[in-house]
């Protein structure tokens, strides 16, 4: 399951579409500045851009037909060309001279050309230079068969028509074509990312589904970027390292506890020959001791184990064969032992691991268990406990006590990990074995009270396929 940064973490596509689309507002944004600095250098330009524009939406009032030409002025141009004063003239006449609309005054005349003057096909000429644009031109049309001249003078500009025309410049020869230049980029940036990254998504499923200490633990870089794949390198390269020093540790584990194994014995041998209550109890620590060995020798055998040689497990077989072979040592120490089974589906495991893991939660409730119902106990004995072993549904297999129960470690005195438990009195190394056990299965250990008081340990395993028969 992804990790809370694992979801908050954007996709590497959305990262890189906004960031081409940031930086394509930030160009887009330069070249308007580009566009306005340019044609606020050259107004002769704008003004003959407006002209235009003002005469070709004026042509779009003509009318006509074979004989007779006709003018309606536009009624979005009625404020400009229609109302007095406005700042803004016009004229439209044919080549002979025939006035088809015309809101010009007397002193306006004097910017067009004479009536009797054929027009030319487009003329302009600036009576202030700069702004605001003051200028005279016009523009000649054709309306089918027939020639018709159109003349504006503009003064000032009061109503801003170069906006206008420096709006539809923008829109035609920048937004319009960067906008389609964006679409296509980001949209083949997109999809060769997503091409480039399919090998890296694949390379993450399998990182997931990775065994750290199984020998073949290492990430397939075929088709990978060569960034991707050094990256993927130094992980193939860490799984190595950590292979490697795991198994130092497990033969430096190994070696201690085998090394200690025969002098622990000896020792035993001696303190049994000496009839004094010192020496029993010295016997009793040693046994602790031994034991202490006994699972560091399990933990560097766990270190070595794989899921290759897993088999499908009965846990209810497992559970009643394991408390069989332990009732002798429970009962001996004046403990007791019962068994609750149910039916479950099969797991997949080593059954002498989980037997094992079992057998260890067991002794760990004899031996520091003690001091719940039963009362106190010496010697680090079991009266009074009672165990019970029991499996669910689903699946799992959980040993509860009714003795003193678990306690969080405390990092600050020197203890584990917070989230790891431990009995008083106890090393807490029997608990780490069952929880390595569990991972090494898929499954995990959940500890919990045993009301009125105790303790209850829980081993969850994932269900093997319902196709395998059990053993």
């Amino acid at each position: 399951m992804p990790s809370r940064s694992e979801r908050r973490a954007r996709p590497l596509g959305r990262i890189l579409a906004g960031r081409i689309i940031a930086f394509a507002m930030l160009a887009m944004l330069a070249q308007l500045v580009a566009v306005l600095v340019e044609y606020a250098r050259d107004p002769e330009n704008l003004a003959r851009l407006v002209l235009e524009r003002e005469s070709a939406e004026l042509a779009q009032g003509l009318t006509h037909d074979d004989t007779r030409l006709g003018f309606q002025l536009p009624e979005a141009l009625a404020a400009r060309y229609g109302t007095a004063n406005s700042g803004y003239m016009a004229r439209v006449r044919t080549a002979s001279g025939v006035v088809l609309f015309s809101h010009c005054d007397a002193d306006c005349a004097e910017h067009f050309l004479p009536l009797d003057l054929h027009p030319p096909t487009f003329w302009i000429r600036t009576l202030v230079p700069g702004y605001p644009l003051t200028f005279a031109g016009g523009h000649t049309f054709n309306p089918g068969d027939h020639v018709v001249f159109i003349e504006i003078a503009v003064t000032g500009d009061p109503q801003g028509a170069m906006w206008g025309v420096l709006v539809e410049e923008v829109l035609d020869h920048m937004l319009v074509p960067m906008s389609l230049t964006l679409l296509f980029v980001l949209g083949a940036t997109l999809l060769s990312l997503r091409a480039a990254l399919r090998p890296v998504a694949a390379a993450a499923r399998q990182a997931e589904r990775l065994d750290p200490l199984g020998t073949d633990a290492r990430l397939d870089a075929e088709g990978m970027p060569r960034e991707i794949a050094q990256l993927a390198g130094a992980v193939n390269r860490s799984y190595a390292r950590t292979r490697e020093l795991m198994a130092a540790q497990k033969l430096f584990t190994s070696a201690i506890a085998h090394e200690i194994r025969t002098p622990l014995a000896v020792i035993r041998l001696e303190l049994e020959r000496l009839d004094h209550p010192a020496a029993r109890r010295a016997t009793a620590e040693l046994d602790e001791l031994t034991h202490f060995v006994e699972q560091l020798v399990t933990l560097a055998r766990l270190e070595a184990s794989d899921r290759s040689g897993f088999v499908p497990i009965d846990l209810a077989t497992l559970a009643e064969e394991t408390v069989s072979t332990l009732a002798p040592f429970v009962y001996a120490h004046g403990a007791s032992i019962a068994l609750e089974v149910v039916p479950a589906p099969p797991v997949l495991g080593q059954p002498a691991l989980l037997k094992d893991a079992v057998r260890n939660l067991i002794e760990n409730a004899v031996r520091h268990g003690a001091a719940g119902a039963g009362g106190p106990s010496t010697g680090g004995g079991g009266a009074g406990i009672a165990i019970v072993v029991s499996t669910d549904a689903g699946p799992g297999l959980t040993v509860s006590d009714d003795g003193i129960g678990f306690t969080p470690a405390d990092p600050a005195a020197g203890g584990d990990a917070p989230g790891h438990y431990k009995r008083a009195g106890g090393l807490g190394i029997g608990l780490e074995i069952v929880r390595r056990i569990a991972l090494l299965h898929g499954g995990s250990v959940a500890i919990s009270g045993n009301a009125p008081h105790g303790a209850r340990v829980r081993i969850a395993l994932p269900p093997a396929d319902p196709l395998t028969p059990a053993r």
